[in-house]
Protein backbone atom coordinates (compact mmCIF):
# COMPACT_ATOMS: atom_id res chain seq x y z
CA UNK A 1 0.00 0.00 0.00
CA UNK A 2 1.11 3.24 -1.02
CA UNK A 3 0.65 6.97 0.51
CA UNK A 4 1.92 9.62 -1.67
CA UNK A 5 4.26 7.34 -3.47
CA UNK A 6 5.34 5.56 -0.03
CA UNK A 7 5.18 2.33 0.27
CA UNK A 8 3.78 2.39 3.70
CA UNK A 9 5.69 -1.35 4.36
CA UNK A 10 9.07 0.90 4.46
CA UNK A 11 7.88 3.11 7.66
CA UNK A 12 8.88 -0.15 10.10
CA UNK A 13 12.05 -0.32 8.25
CA UNK A 14 12.82 3.05 8.35
CA UNK A 15 11.82 2.87 12.29
CA UNK A 16 14.27 0.25 12.35
CA UNK A 17 16.74 2.24 11.08
CA UNK A 18 16.56 5.27 12.93
CA UNK A 19 17.05 4.10 16.40
CA UNK A 20 19.27 1.01 15.53
CA UNK A 21 21.37 3.60 13.52
CA UNK A 22 23.01 -0.10 12.15
CA UNK A 23 22.20 -2.18 9.42
CA UNK A 24 23.32 -4.87 10.91
CA UNK A 25 20.71 -4.47 13.94
CA UNK A 26 18.05 -3.45 11.71
CA UNK A 27 17.94 -6.39 9.74
CA UNK A 28 18.14 -8.67 12.95
CA UNK A 29 15.30 -6.59 14.20
CA UNK A 30 13.27 -6.64 10.55
CA UNK A 31 13.93 -10.56 9.88
CA UNK A 32 15.41 -9.15 6.94
CA UNK A 33 19.38 -9.95 5.35
CA UNK A 34 21.51 -7.12 5.47
CA UNK A 35 21.69 -6.85 1.68
CA UNK A 36 17.84 -6.36 1.76
CA UNK A 37 18.01 -3.65 4.17
CA UNK A 38 20.55 -2.26 2.83
CA UNK A 39 17.96 -2.15 -0.07
CA UNK A 40 15.16 -0.65 1.75
CA UNK A 41 17.60 1.99 3.29
CA UNK A 42 18.45 3.08 -0.87
CA UNK A 43 14.14 3.14 -1.74
CA UNK A 44 13.70 5.54 1.16
CA UNK A 45 17.13 7.58 0.62
CA UNK A 46 15.15 7.77 -3.11
CA UNK A 47 12.06 8.92 -1.41
CA UNK A 48 13.47 11.24 0.71
CA UNK A 49 16.28 12.95 -1.08
CA UNK A 50 18.37 12.57 1.68
CA UNK A 51 21.05 10.35 2.68
CA UNK A 52 19.24 9.39 5.72
CA UNK A 53 22.09 7.40 7.69
CA UNK A 54 25.72 8.54 6.65
CA UNK A 55 29.00 6.46 7.04
CA UNK A 56 31.57 8.39 9.84
CA UNK A 57 34.29 6.32 11.07
CA UNK A 58 32.94 2.89 11.71
CA UNK A 59 29.70 4.07 13.01
CA UNK A 60 26.53 5.52 11.25
CA UNK A 61 24.88 8.87 12.06
CA UNK A 62 21.75 10.59 11.42
CA UNK A 63 21.28 13.37 9.01
CA UNK A 64 19.37 16.34 10.52
CA UNK A 65 16.41 15.47 8.28
CA UNK A 66 16.88 11.95 9.61
CA UNK A 67 16.89 13.28 13.14
CA UNK A 68 13.39 15.08 12.31
CA UNK A 69 12.07 11.70 11.28
CA UNK A 70 12.81 10.13 14.32
CA UNK A 71 9.79 10.96 17.22
CA UNK A 72 7.09 11.59 13.89
CA UNK A 73 7.93 7.91 12.50
CA UNK A 74 7.36 6.32 15.79
CA UNK A 75 4.68 8.39 16.71
CA UNK A 76 2.68 6.81 13.04
CA UNK A 77 3.51 3.45 14.30
CA UNK A 78 2.59 3.29 17.88
CA UNK A 79 -0.81 5.13 16.15
CA UNK A 80 -1.11 2.78 13.41
CA UNK A 81 -0.50 -0.39 16.36
CA UNK A 82 -3.20 0.91 19.04
CA UNK A 83 -5.85 2.04 16.68
CA UNK A 84 -5.79 -1.73 15.26
CA UNK A 85 -5.92 -3.22 18.92
CA UNK A 86 -7.75 -0.80 20.86
CA UNK A 87 -11.38 -2.44 21.78
CA UNK A 88 -14.28 -0.28 22.71
CA UNK A 89 -14.68 -1.97 25.84
CA UNK A 90 -12.35 -3.85 27.96
CA UNK A 91 -14.13 -7.41 29.83
CA UNK A 92 -11.80 -8.64 31.90
CA UNK A 93 -13.82 -12.07 32.65
CA UNK A 94 -13.13 -12.43 28.45
CA UNK A 95 -10.49 -10.47 27.68
CA UNK A 96 -7.25 -11.96 25.76
CA UNK A 97 -4.68 -9.44 26.24
CA UNK A 98 -0.83 -9.60 27.54
CA UNK A 99 0.26 -6.50 29.11
CA UNK A 100 3.71 -5.39 28.74
CA UNK A 101 5.75 -4.00 31.47
CA UNK A 102 8.66 -2.77 32.92
CA UNK A 103 9.31 -3.15 36.70
CA UNK A 104 12.47 -3.84 39.50
CA UNK A 105 12.43 -6.75 40.94
CA UNK A 106 11.42 -4.30 44.38
CA UNK A 107 8.41 -3.17 42.21
CA UNK A 108 7.95 -7.35 41.47
CA UNK A 109 7.94 -8.41 44.90
CA UNK A 110 6.14 -5.63 46.53
CA UNK A 111 3.16 -5.07 43.88
CA UNK A 112 3.14 -7.09 40.71
CA UNK A 113 2.43 -10.20 42.97
CA UNK A 114 -0.79 -9.00 43.89
CA UNK A 115 -1.36 -7.73 40.47
CA UNK A 116 -1.39 -11.53 39.04
CA UNK A 117 -3.22 -12.95 41.72
CA UNK A 118 -5.99 -10.68 41.14
CA UNK A 119 -5.08 -11.00 36.97
CA UNK A 120 -6.05 -14.57 37.78
CA UNK A 121 -9.12 -14.26 39.77
CA UNK A 122 -10.28 -11.12 37.66
CA UNK A 123 -8.99 -12.12 34.33
CA UNK A 124 -8.13 -15.52 33.41
CA UNK A 125 -7.20 -15.02 29.61
CA UNK A 126 -4.88 -11.76 30.50
CA UNK A 127 -0.98 -12.07 30.86
CA UNK A 128 1.75 -9.91 32.05
CA UNK A 129 5.34 -9.89 30.79
CA UNK A 130 7.76 -8.52 32.95
CA UNK A 131 11.10 -6.80 30.98
CA UNK A 132 14.12 -7.21 33.46
CA UNK A 133 15.75 -3.50 34.41
CA UNK A 134 17.79 -1.76 32.15
CA UNK A 135 19.52 1.50 31.43
CA UNK A 136 17.45 3.15 29.04
CA UNK A 137 13.92 2.47 30.00
CA UNK A 138 12.39 5.36 28.85
CA UNK A 139 13.22 4.51 25.45
CA UNK A 140 11.98 1.11 25.55
CA UNK A 141 8.48 3.00 26.19
CA UNK A 142 8.86 5.28 23.86
CA UNK A 143 9.62 2.79 20.98
CA UNK A 144 6.24 0.99 22.19
CA UNK A 145 8.24 -2.25 23.87
CA UNK A 146 6.88 -2.14 26.81
CA UNK A 147 3.49 -0.27 27.88
CA UNK A 148 3.98 0.54 31.30
CA UNK A 149 7.00 1.29 33.06
CA UNK A 150 7.28 1.31 37.07
CA UNK A 151 10.40 3.27 38.52
CA UNK A 152 11.04 6.23 40.78
CA UNK A 153 10.47 10.07 39.45
CA UNK A 154 13.56 10.73 38.82
CA UNK A 155 13.73 8.59 35.56
CA UNK A 156 10.66 9.07 34.37
CA UNK A 157 10.44 10.55 31.36
CA UNK A 158 9.04 14.04 30.32
CA UNK A 159 7.23 13.62 27.34
CA UNK A 160 4.99 10.47 28.47
CA UNK A 161 1.74 10.29 31.49
CA UNK A 162 3.03 9.81 34.32
CA UNK A 163 0.35 8.85 37.82
CA UNK A 164 1.96 8.09 41.30
CA UNK A 165 1.29 4.82 42.82
CA UNK A 166 2.95 4.99 45.88
CA UNK A 167 5.89 6.53 48.65
CA UNK A 168 8.20 4.63 50.17
CA UNK A 169 10.70 5.02 52.73
CA UNK A 170 14.24 3.15 53.88
CA UNK A 171 15.74 1.29 56.21
CA UNK A 172 18.71 -0.79 57.16
CA UNK A 173 19.34 -4.25 57.63
CA UNK A 174 22.08 -6.49 59.34
CA UNK A 175 22.05 -10.33 59.79
CA UNK A 176 20.76 -11.44 63.42
CA UNK A 177 24.07 -12.83 63.98
CA UNK A 178 25.82 -9.54 63.80
CA UNK A 179 27.39 -8.34 67.28
CA UNK A 180 28.87 -4.73 65.78
CA UNK A 181 25.19 -3.82 65.86
CA UNK A 182 22.81 -3.55 68.40
CA UNK A 183 19.17 -2.24 67.79
CA UNK A 184 20.13 1.34 67.15
CA UNK A 185 23.01 2.33 64.17
CA UNK A 186 25.08 5.14 64.57
CA UNK A 187 26.37 7.67 61.52
CA UNK A 188 29.93 6.38 62.64
CA UNK A 189 28.67 3.03 62.65
CA UNK A 190 26.88 3.11 59.38
CA UNK A 191 30.12 5.05 57.38
CA UNK A 192 32.35 2.35 59.03
CA UNK A 193 30.39 -0.87 57.96
CA UNK A 194 31.04 -2.10 54.49
CA UNK A 195 27.86 -1.86 52.58
CA UNK A 196 25.83 -3.83 50.16
CA UNK A 197 24.29 -2.05 47.30
CA UNK A 198 21.99 -2.42 43.93
CA UNK A 199 21.45 -0.79 40.42
CA UNK A 200 19.50 -0.60 37.98
CA UNK A 201 20.44 -2.28 34.84
CA UNK A 202 24.27 -2.24 34.28
CA UNK A 203 25.08 1.91 35.03
CA UNK A 204 22.47 3.46 37.02
CA UNK A 205 22.49 4.08 40.73
CA UNK A 206 19.19 3.34 43.06
CA UNK A 207 17.94 6.23 44.55
CA UNK A 208 19.66 5.83 47.86
CA UNK A 209 22.70 5.44 46.38
CA UNK A 210 22.35 9.17 44.19
CA UNK A 211 21.12 10.83 47.54
CA UNK A 212 24.10 9.53 49.96
CA UNK A 213 26.51 10.85 47.56
CA UNK A 214 24.46 14.05 46.59
CA UNK A 215 24.53 14.38 50.16
CA UNK A 216 28.37 13.97 50.10
CA UNK A 217 28.59 10.97 51.85
CA UNK A 218 30.74 8.19 50.77
CA UNK A 219 30.29 5.04 51.99
CA UNK A 220 32.29 1.76 51.31
CA UNK A 221 30.44 -0.94 49.37
CA UNK A 222 31.39 -3.85 49.24
CA UNK A 223 29.14 -5.93 47.15
CA UNK A 224 27.00 -4.24 44.02
CA UNK A 225 23.97 -6.02 42.65
CA UNK A 226 21.78 -5.54 39.81
CA UNK A 227 18.51 -6.51 42.34
CA UNK A 228 17.37 -5.88 45.57
CA UNK A 229 15.82 -9.11 46.86
CA UNK A 230 19.25 -10.43 46.92
CA UNK A 231 20.21 -7.44 49.23
CA UNK A 232 20.14 -10.04 51.99
CA UNK A 233 22.19 -12.89 50.67
CA UNK A 234 25.26 -10.70 50.84
CA UNK A 235 24.17 -9.22 54.40
CA UNK A 236 23.66 -12.96 56.11
CA UNK A 237 26.83 -14.32 58.00
CA UNK A 238 28.66 -10.94 57.70
CA UNK A 239 28.69 -8.07 59.54
CA UNK A 240 27.65 -5.90 56.40
CA UNK A 241 24.86 -3.53 56.03
CA UNK A 242 22.50 -2.90 53.35
CA UNK A 243 19.88 0.32 52.73
CA UNK A 244 16.49 -1.10 51.33
CA UNK A 245 12.97 -0.14 51.15
CA UNK A 246 10.95 -0.94 53.76
CA UNK A 247 8.02 -2.60 52.38
CA UNK A 248 10.40 -5.00 50.85
CA UNK A 249 12.83 -5.40 53.94
CA UNK A 250 9.70 -6.33 55.98
CA UNK A 251 8.70 -8.91 53.56
CA UNK A 252 12.16 -10.35 53.40
CA UNK A 253 12.79 -10.71 56.85
CA UNK A 254 9.51 -13.22 57.18
CA UNK A 255 12.11 -15.38 55.09
CA UNK A 256 15.40 -14.40 56.04
CA UNK A 257 17.86 -13.89 59.27
CA UNK A 258 17.81 -10.26 59.40
CA UNK A 259 16.98 -7.58 61.50
CA UNK A 260 15.67 -3.99 60.45
CA UNK A 261 17.07 -0.86 62.11
CA UNK A 262 16.09 2.74 61.26
CA UNK A 263 19.12 4.35 59.43
CA UNK A 264 20.91 7.13 61.42
CA UNK A 265 20.01 9.31 57.67
CA UNK A 266 17.05 10.98 56.96
CA UNK A 267 16.44 9.54 53.91
CA UNK A 268 13.61 11.50 51.70
CA UNK A 269 10.66 9.27 50.72
CA UNK A 270 10.86 7.33 47.32
CA UNK A 271 7.78 8.56 45.18
CA UNK A 272 7.63 5.06 42.90
CA UNK A 273 5.45 6.56 40.02
CA UNK A 274 3.84 4.39 37.00
CA UNK A 275 4.30 5.87 33.24
CA UNK A 276 2.70 4.87 29.97
CA UNK A 277 3.01 5.69 26.01
CA UNK A 278 0.72 8.16 25.80
CA UNK A 279 -1.01 6.06 22.79
CA UNK A 280 -2.32 4.53 25.46
CA UNK A 281 -4.34 6.68 27.53
CA UNK A 282 -7.36 5.88 26.49
CA UNK A 283 -7.28 2.26 26.00
CA UNK A 284 -9.96 0.96 28.23
CA UNK A 285 -7.90 -2.05 29.25
CA UNK A 286 -4.69 0.09 30.29
CA UNK A 287 -7.20 2.45 32.22
CA UNK A 288 -8.18 -0.82 33.77
CA UNK A 289 -4.75 -2.32 34.46
CA UNK A 290 -3.93 1.13 36.02
CA UNK A 291 -6.73 1.37 38.01
CA UNK A 292 -6.17 -1.69 39.86
CA UNK A 293 -2.15 -1.15 40.25
CA UNK A 294 -3.66 2.09 41.82
CA UNK A 295 -5.81 -0.03 44.35
CA UNK A 296 -2.93 -2.53 45.06
CA UNK A 297 -0.56 0.38 45.81
CA UNK A 298 -3.18 2.08 47.87
CA UNK A 299 -3.88 -0.51 50.07
CA UNK A 300 -1.57 -1.98 53.28
CA UNK A 301 1.45 -4.26 52.05
CA UNK A 302 0.21 -8.07 52.14
CA UNK A 303 1.86 -9.26 55.61
CA UNK A 304 1.21 -13.04 55.22
CA UNK A 305 3.69 -13.68 58.34
CA UNK A 306 4.30 -12.00 61.53
CA UNK A 307 5.78 -8.52 59.82
CA UNK A 308 8.52 -7.63 61.81
CA UNK A 309 9.01 -3.71 62.88
CA UNK A 310 12.05 -1.26 62.44
CA UNK A 311 13.94 -0.51 65.22
CA UNK A 312 13.16 3.10 65.80
CA UNK A 313 15.64 5.35 66.30
CA UNK A 314 16.36 7.65 69.90
CA UNK A 315 15.65 10.89 69.86
CA UNK A 316 19.09 13.00 68.61
CA UNK A 317 19.63 9.54 66.55
CA UNK A 318 18.55 11.20 63.27
CA UNK A 319 21.48 13.08 61.86
CA UNK A 320 20.60 15.71 59.03
CA UNK A 321 22.29 16.24 56.10
CA UNK A 322 26.01 17.00 56.22
CA UNK A 323 25.97 19.92 53.45
CA UNK A 324 29.12 21.23 54.80
CA UNK A 325 30.53 17.66 54.03
CA UNK A 326 29.61 18.24 50.16
CA UNK A 327 32.64 18.47 47.63
CA UNK A 328 33.37 21.68 45.64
Amino acid sequence: MRFNRLDLNLLVALDALLSEKSITRASRRLNLSQSATSGVLARLRDYFRDDLLVQVGRNLILTPLAVSLVEPVRDVLLQIQRTIEIQPEFDPATATREFRLFASDFVSTVLLGELGRRIAAEAPGVSIDISPTTSTPAEQLERGEVELMILPRKYMSDSQPTELLFEETYTCIVWTGNTLVGDTLSLDQYMELGHVSSRFGTSLASFEEHFLKDSGYDRRIEVSTTNFTSLPHFVIGTNRIATMHTRLARMLACYYPIRLIAPPIAFPKLEMCMQWNRFLDRDPSHIWLRKMLLEIADAEPARTLSTPMVAAAPAGQVFPLPRERKSA
